[in-house]
């Protein structure tokens, strides 16, 4: 009787994990830097960024969710309102790819499988990790130091999404990453005997934003949000 029950149990185990609902998506929109070169707006976009996004809706108000993004990050000091900033004319641009995974929180209940539509706000938050171009800036000019660096982070972001028709969901957000790194600048260059190129404030590390749209496509089995 007792292996009767743990297969049962493991049957029902295997069934709510495949009774779960997925979404598959892309996300498109922008990048903005905040840090020791260029404006100090968190929401300006300058850069096009995409990038693609799962989720795996665990009940109607979270989902674990993972993401990749893609963004020629770039910052110019032209663009600050600083007149400091705008005197010394630094600018920067960098390859950045970022990975994040985490979990995303709706305000509302958001079960897809009511057939009535549906609508929320949401928060996601987790941690990134963020590859990028190491430089430095040699009399003023960006110079590339041939490395790469990560970058972690915690993504701060808040959204809305709403299902669009049938099984595909519309989200726009606005994501904030506070970077465990102040090298993404290029203001602390990585390699040590560069170290008199440094500059800026060094107790504040890098900022950037992704903001723009995702578009989802739901799939799988109705979910038994009921069991835990």
């Amino acid at each position: 009787m007792r292996h009767v029950n743990l297969l049962i149990i493991s049957l029902l185990t295997l069934q709510l994990s495949f009774s779960q609902i997925n979404e598959i998506g892309v996300f498109a929109g922008g990048s903005n830097f905040i840090g020791d070169v260029g404006a100090t707006d968190y929401i300006s976009p300058n850069a096009a960024a995409f990038g693609l996004l799962y989720k795996w809706n665990r009940s109607a108000r979270h989902s674990w969710r993972a993401s990749i993004i893609y963004s020629d990050l770039m910052a110019a000091d032209i663009d600050s309102d600083d007149p400091r900033r705008i005197s010394r004319n630094y600018s920067f641009s960098s390859n950045l790819l970022e990975f994040s995974a985490g979990m995303e929180f709706t305000f509302l209940d958001f079960n897809l499988h009511t057939g009535k539509p549906v609508a929320t706000p949401y928060l996601y938050t987790g941690i990134s990790v963020a590859r990028h171009d190491n430089h430095f800036f040699l009399n003023g000019v960006q110079t590339a130091e041939n490395t790469e660096s990560w970058a972690y982070g915690i993504p701060m972001v808040l959204g809305f999404k709403m299902r669009l028709i049938d099984k595909f969901i519309l989200g726009i957000e606005v994501g904030a990453r506070l970077a465990f790194s102040d090298e993404i600048d290029g203001s602390v260059p990585d390699s040590d005997f560069r170290q008199q190129f440094r500059f800026g404030n060094i107790n504040n590390n890098d900022w950037y934003t992704f903001s723009g749209f995702t578009l989802t496509y739901t799939f799988g089995e109705n979910p038994c949000y009921c069991i835990n």
